[in-house]
């Protein structure tokens, strides 16, 4: 493959029109005060330019939640994230979905009625007290069910501080909805991988004995990130063979044996603070979506950064978030129209809230 192959290029789209760009430019400044709009790191450049406030998922509703002034709040995200900004905002805000398909396939693999039911399996194959964890990449009913459950969620950031709170709780853990960040989490903490089962929603006893479930310390769900599960061993395996110095950096949302043969593992935020701390020269392959790997190479041009995948690997369901659709939302809100909204529950907000909060607690000590 040569080597121009491998640099990171504009894979995702065309940019945003020159007429649409005024639009939300003249929206914005109408709207003033009264709006805020936030941009997940893996959102594409034509709507990532015009975020007041960018960051990973729970950065950005945490953030929001502090602009007290902002009536409208538009969430340039996945449905999951704009839900967690309603449950943390307080209820004179609006919180904004420009997209309503913009969801998460890992979200959408854990539903409540399964992990209900998968709640009542596990309790009647052991007597061991269980811990639920959440990943926060989940519905806010699934992080109702830990709030109620005496469980709570964590990031990719806090994991393993989350997971030591649990076990000081209980026996067992059950980990949803992205099995390999629970694998990679436990195996770092020097869990063994056969105290881990895989639960599969799908089957009964999620394909397991009520032995392997009772001799388990973790239940992870069987989920997974698509854009995560590109990126492949071997291939870091071919960069070093291209470029002896280059360092594999990789989400914990990657599989095992990926992250097992990369130099170095974290969350968005670290992934970004190591590249840009990296010295000039240092060259790199990225193992997260390519949106944020693209911002990364242009940032660092004294570097070299690339996807670990050869492939382009973006989030569909992100990206389904257009500079068009954004303009047509603020242009509504200029008519008094609130369209896609997006609204949890009281009932369930109150638990996703207690889940949250239960987090912030840990992770604060």
């Amino acid at each position: 493959m040569d080597t121009q192959d491998l640099t990171v290029a504009n894979i995702t789209g065309e940019d945003a029109s020159v007429e649409t760009i005024q639009r939300i430019k003249d929206a914005k400044e109408k709207l003033g005060d009264k709006l805020i709009i936030l941009g997940h790191y893996y959102q594409r450049d034509e709507v990532f330019q015009f975020a007041d406030i960018f960051g990973d998922s729970f950065e950005l509703s945490r953030k929001a939640a502090l602009v007290k002034n902002a009536k409208y709040i538009i969430f340039c995200g996945v449905h999951f994230m704009a839900e967690s900004a309603d449950v943390l905002t307080s209820d004179e805000q609006i919180v904004i979905l420009p997209d309503l398909k913009a969801g998460c396939s890992m979200a959408d693999m854990a539903n409540i009625e399964q992990v209900e039911d998968a709640w009542e399996e596990i309790a009647s194959a052991t007597d061991d007290t269980v811990i639920p964890i959440t990943y926060m990449n989940s519905t806010a009913a699934i992080k109702a069910f830990c709030g109620r459950n005496g469980g709570t969620v964590c990031t990719s950031s806090n994991a393993e501080k989350i997971f030591n709170w649990a076990f000081e709780k209980g026996k067992k853990l059950f980990f949803f909805p992205d099995q390999h960040l629970g694998r990679n989490t436990a195996y770092k903490m020097g869990i063994p991988l056969e105290k881990m089962i895989v639960w599969d929603p799908f089957e009964d006893f999620g394909g397991n004995t009520e032995k392997a479930i009772q001799d388990a310390q973790i239940l992870l769900w069987k989920g997974h990130c698509s854009v995560h599960q590109h990126f492949k061993s071997q291939y870091a395996d071919m960069f070093r063979k291209m470029y002896p110095e280059i360092k594999i950096l990789a989400h914990p949302e990657c599989n095992f044996e990926t992250i097992q043969n990369a130099d170095f593992v974290g969350s968005t935020s670290y992934i970004i603070n190591q590249v840009n701390n990296s010295p000039a020269g240092s060259k790199w392959a990225v193992g997260t979506e390519i949106n944020l790997v693209n911002r990364l190479a242009h940032e660092n041009p004294d570097k070299f950064v690339t996807s670990l995948s050869p492939y382009s690997c973006h989030c569909s369901t992100m990206y389904r978030i257009s500079a068009d659709g954004l303009a047509s939302t603020l242009e509504n809100l200029l008519e008094g129209k609130v369209e896609n909204q997006i609204k949890v529950p009281d009932d369930i907000a109150k638990d996703a809230r207690l889940a949250l909060s239960r987090m912030l607690d840990i992770s604060a000590k």
